[in-house]
């Protein structure tokens, strides 16, 4: 049984940063780890994705040029570096890993493991 655990969720206000972190146990066999959101009232959306070991492979429109995902220090840690965070980035944001095809929607994703969330909420 594939666990992750995010942290790194805070309260900030706009113009700030925050790194946000996914750490993955048990027996991992995803090449895709990346991080989802979803406000309050709104669907959960795809923000950054990548493969393991290697390069992003996707990032919304509204947040590319701001958040970065990374590896960790760890083959199984996957991390997301925001800057300039805006109040519309105010979210649970979710960790989540699966086998292939690394973009959100795509059909393995739908098999992905999830963690529980970390709350970022950003003030104007």
């Amino acid at each position: 049984q594939v666990q992750l655990v995010e942290s790194g969720g805070d309260s900030v206000e706009a113009g700030g940063s925050l790194t946000l972190t996914c750490i993955a146990s048990g027996y991992i066999t995803s090449s895709c780890m990346g991080w989802f959101r979803q406000a309050p009232g709104k669907e959960r959306e795809g923000v950054a994705v990548m493969r393991v070991g290697d390069v992003p492979t996707y990032y919304a429109d509204s947040v590319r040029g701001r958040f970065t995902v990374s590896q960790g220090k760890r083959r199984n840690a996957v991390n997301l570096r925001m800057e300039n965070l805006k109040p519309e980035d105010t979210a649970m944001y979710y960790c989540a890993a699966w086998a292939y095809d690394c973009f959100p929607g795509s059909d393995a994703s739908r098999s992905a493991y999830w963690g529980q969330g970390t709350q970022v909420t950003v003030s104007s």
